[in-house]
């Protein structure tokens, strides 16, 4: 979907240009809103990019969606500057259609799932099939999950579909502006649901691992360069340096799943 052919090319041209951009102006500066689910893969690229290409990257929070006023629509919709958006695809498409991110620059990152936490040293129930999922659910004191897409599909399309019924519905509550992770850690939520990659950052807590295949919905993460970007060369360079195999050791270790990329 959406991915640059013959990237090689295009990988050589955007480095080419940021370089010749670094030189003139000295350290450019590109700011990054980051959806939290792909904040490890760019967080963990930042100093080896900076280094091999003289710009320095300015990584901001910022959910794909929400009320929030730093998810990434509602920053740009006040005329926050910034030069490349890093989200969920979905919501990136949206961006695109408002005319807020460039549709030519967009390339899809990796894939995402939806796992479960626990507080730290709790013990591990077993959620590998529908019905030991369905029995934590059930049993557990309470549930966190995210506004972002993996709490949107739990609570508009899995749970409904389950029937846990009204007193699971009681004890359910929607997460906003921060890590279900950090909920579950601090001992306000029994059992937490987000993206893996959302996750695997947050300290205090045990995952469990992924809820079953039958339960399971993929999220694409993708970036774009944004329509308003002073640096847009600079900025194609980074997206297309985290769509190549170089970053793909950064991508897998923050818990998403690496795309193939397509041969030259």
């Amino acid at each position: 979907m959406f991915r640059m052919l013959s990237l090689a090319v295009v990988l050589t041209t955007s480095f080419a240009c940021t370089a010749a951009d670094a030189a003139q102006t000295g350290a450019q500066t590109l700011t990054v809103l980051s959806s939290g689910g792909i904040m490890g893969a760019i967080r963990e690229v930042a100093p080896a990019y900076e280094k091999k290409f003289g710009v320095k990257l300015q990584v901001l929070a910022a959910p794909s969606m929400g009320d929030t006023p730093q998810a990434v629509p509602n920053r740009l919709a006040r005329g926050e500057q910034a030069d490349v958006v890093l989200m969920v695809g979905s919501a990136l498409d949206n961006l695109v259609a408002g005319g807020q991110a460039d549709k030519t620059s967009r390339v899809d990152l990796g894939q995402s799932f939806i796992a479960m936490a626990v507080r730290k040293g709790e013990p591990k129930p077993d959620i590998s099939t529908m019905q030991g999922l369905r029995t934590v659910l059930q049993h557990s004191a309470s549930v966190a999950y995210s506004d972002s897409a993996s709490g949107v599909y739990l609570s508009k399309t899995l749970f409904p579909r389950m029937h846990l019924g009204s007193e699971f519905e009681a004890k359910a509550h929607m997460i906003p502006a921060e890590p279900v992770g950090a909920v579950v850690a601090r001992g306000q939520a029994q059992i937490g649901f987000q993206q893996l990659s959302e996750l695997k950052p947050v300290k205090g807590i045990d995952i469990v691992g992924l809820i079953p295949a039958e339960a399971q919905k993929m999220t694409l993460y993708s970036g774009a360069v944004v329509s308003k970007s002073q640096h847009h060369a600079a900025a194609q360079a980074l997206l297309d340096y985290l769509a190549s195999q170089e970053a793909d050791a950064a991508i897998k270790d923050s818990g998403l799943t690496p795309l193939a990329h397509t041969a030259s």
